[in-house]
């Protein structure tokens, strides 16, 4: 913009229409006139606005009479073609069933916008109204200064004419653009097996568009070019468009049974929002009294600066897009997270085993990555070693039904989601569901607590035990020449393990989605279905083996490569930081008890007071870090994949601490609940 323009933003309303109409300085751009018209309106901070005045603009219009018909002239003359009905069919609705192809496109559209063809509508609104909060504080110009403006200005209703390229002729042919769309993308394979219970049935698309057919055709050919709400067929086409929202809500329903692709979820989403879109055109074509004109002349031009507003919204499309996908992915990480949560001794004391269990087989991941690191290797190939000795141990781990602690948070935190939502819907729990909720904590800190604590006491003389026995058979201290890093990298103060250890915390998270998503799409593609019934599985191992595999895989196939990509990107991290020059590692507090007793046999137990202080604390800390990160990502996922408020986990940190003042004991241990 150049400077000329910038000071002509500055004028007075009074200023602007003498520069345009009698000095003649918006020549060179007419359009230019408008915009900064609009600009003396347009507040700063529309949010925090209440009203948008346009009285001083209405009076000066009143006050000076010979700008009116050189106003409409003027409009006459920027807008020659009413051609819109791409704004109405496009803007703010999915385009593609490709996420990230859609995610590209709008990306590159915020940027470098769209521009449509000069002196149409389209054109006007993207040049005009070009900031996305300009819809905020158009809607809330006052309706009676509207209605003055339309009739200072002469505006003609949308009724007067139904011919090509007229405002009404361009919302009856966007509704049927809609229609057809709809209709093709419900009958599309993937989407009709969401919904088996239509297949008996006319699809409701179908039905929709041959009625907004003939609801076209009654309104084209009658004089008036309106129906009245009354109409049976605008009743019946109502009716249908009832039926379409059904089968959209059906679909989604169903993916906890199903499970769904990220394709279909696109493309039921692309028809959930065509058919708000037609919901809020479908009011135009009504008319019950003569202000109705009027009201419904002006609607057509603020929806149409909304959806010109929003047409390149991200963030919109990341949260419809992904809510459903991370509630499925959620359901899964939410029911795995029952199984680590304990009630009772018995259960408690299973945990323990399992978690000494783990310990155990996290002792040897630490010799052998210790060995690996010996290895004369470029860093991809201390990557691909150190990610398989992770992975196959964490598989190993996951198979044999041990435990690794820092595993629990991710599901846990889907599983008090869960639960906070159920208690939300239960009208009878709402008074008492967040001492519920913190009693459910309680159980969960409990089982992670000794989760940690049998994981990290069996790894650390494991891994002792392990290095003595190598050193004993071979004579060689192998822990010798990197005892004083792996004593380092446990210090909170001077090492970069509270850093590392968030980075583990992330991955857990990760490794967490990844199970989710995994059993999402293998419910949703029937794999363990398609394996029962494969004919040369079962001519091969017979009919009772390859049911055993089906149930297998549907078991533990998500956990297996959940497991297979944790460790992958534990084993990875150190590489990938020498790649890029940065001081990359992780630390996980398992690891860290067992690369403490390596330390230790290295440097002969010859360890000062504050470097043995600072590594078990260190310990610990890497412990806290790993369970609070991955618990915090994976909690705000579950709570938003529910439409949960934030604001409740306010009130439930507020009975947490309340229980615990109570009832301390009850988080490390399974008493009797006095409190």
């Amino acid at each position: 913009m150049n400077v000329r323009h910038q000071f002509q933003q500055d004028k007075t309303i009074k200023e602007l229409f003498e520069n345009h109409f009698d000095k003649g300085v918006y020549a060179d751009e007419r359009l230019l006139f408008l915009v900064d018209l609009i600009h003396v309106f347009r507040p700063k901070k529309p949010i925090k606005i209440e009203q948008v005045d346009m009285t001083e603009c209405i009076d000066f219009l009143q006050n000076n009479p010979r700008y009116i018909p050189l106003l409409r002239d003027y409009f006459r003359t920027v807008i020659s073609k009413n051609k819109f009905s791409r704004l109405l069919t496009d803007s703010g609705i999915l385009n593609d069933n490709h996420f990230l192809k859609e995610i590209k496109k709008r990306l590159f559209e915020k940027f470098l916008p769209f521009q449509p063809e000069k002196g149409t509508l389209q054109f006007v609104l993207n040049q005009v109204f070009y900031l996305s909060t300009d819809s905020i504080w158009i809607n809330k110009i006052p309706y009676d200064q509207i209605v003055v403006l339309y009739e200072l200005l002469g505006f003609t209703d949308i009724y007067e004419n139904v011919k090509q390229e007229t405002p009404f002729s361009e919302v009856m042919i966007a509704m049927q653009i809609l229609a057809q769309r709809m209709s093709g993308r419900a009958l599309e394979n993937d989407v009709i097996k969401m919904v088996p219970e239509y297949s008996n049935f006319e699809s409701p698309f179908l039905g929709f568009e041959k009625e907004l057919n003939q609801l076209e055709h009654i309104i084209r050919a009658n004089g008036c070019h309106y129906i009245q709400s009354t109409e049976l067929v605008y009743k019946q086409v109502l009716m249908l468009h009832k039926q379409c929202n059904d089968f959209v809500d059906k679909a989604f329903l169903n993916s906890s049974k199903y499970g769904i692709s990220l394709s279909v979820n696109q493309s039921l989403l692309r028809i959930r929002q065509q058919l708000v879109r037609i919901k809020e055109l479908l009011p135009l074509l009504v008319v019950d009294s003569e202000e109705g004109k009027k009201r419904n002349s002006t609607l057509v031009l603020i929806r149409l600066i909304r959806y010109n507003c929003y047409k390149n919204n991200i963030r919109k499309l990341l949260l419809e897009s992904t809510q459903l996908i991370s509630y499925e992915i959620t359901q899964h990480t939410a029911k795995s997270g029952q199984k680590y949560i304990t009630d009772g001794y018995k259960e408690y004391f299973s945990m323990f085993y399992k978690a000494i269990g783990g310990g155990f087989i996290v002792g040897f991941l630490c010799l052998f990555k210790l060995l690996f690191s010996r290895i004369e290797t470029s860093a991809f190939g201390h990557a691909f070693f150190y990610s398989l000795n992770y992975a196959s141990g964490f598989v190993i781990i996951f198979l044999l039904g041990f435990t690794l602690a820092t595993k629990q948070p991710a599901m846990t935190a889907a599983t008090i989601a869960q639960t906070l939502d159920e208690g939300m819907k239960n009208k009878n729990q709402v008074k008492e569901k967040h001492t519920l909720f913190a009693k459910l904590f309680a159980r969960i800190f409990r089982t992670q607590f000794i989760a940690f604590v049998g994981n990290v006491l069996f790894a650390f003389p494991v891994s002792l035990f392990l290095i003595w026995m190598l050193d004993l058979v071979s004579g060689v201290n192998y822990a010798e020449a990197r005892a004083g890093k792996l004593i380092h990298d446990l210090d909170p103060i001077y090492s970069m393990s509270i850093i590392h250890a968030a980075i583990a915390g992330v991955y857990l998270f990760f490794s967490g989605i990844i199970s989710g998503n995994i059993a999402n799409r293998n419910k949703h593609y029937q794999v363990a279905y398609r394996i029962q019934e494969n004919p040369f599985l079962k001519q091969t191992f017979g009919i009772v083996k390859t049911k055993k595999i089906s149930n297998w895989v549907h078991e533990n196939w998500a956990g297996v490569i959940s497991n297979m990509w944790f460790g992958i990107f534990l084993g990875s991290t150190a590489s990938l930081g020498i790649f890029f020059g940065l001081n990359l590692d992780i630390r996980h507090i398992t690891f860290a008890s067992g690369n403490f007793a390596l330390g230790l046999y290295g440097n002969h137990f010859s360890l000062n007071f504050w470097s043995l202080f600072w590594s078990v604390i260190g310990i610990g800390l890497i412990g806290f870090i790993n369970f609070i990160v991955s618990f915090s990502l994976s909690m705000f996922l579950a709570l938003r994949s529910r439409n949960i408020p934030l604001s409740e986990l306010r009130l439930l940190n507020k009975s947490i601490i309340y229980y615990f003042k109570r009832a301390p004991l009850n988080f490390f241990f399974p008493l009797k609940d006095k409190a």
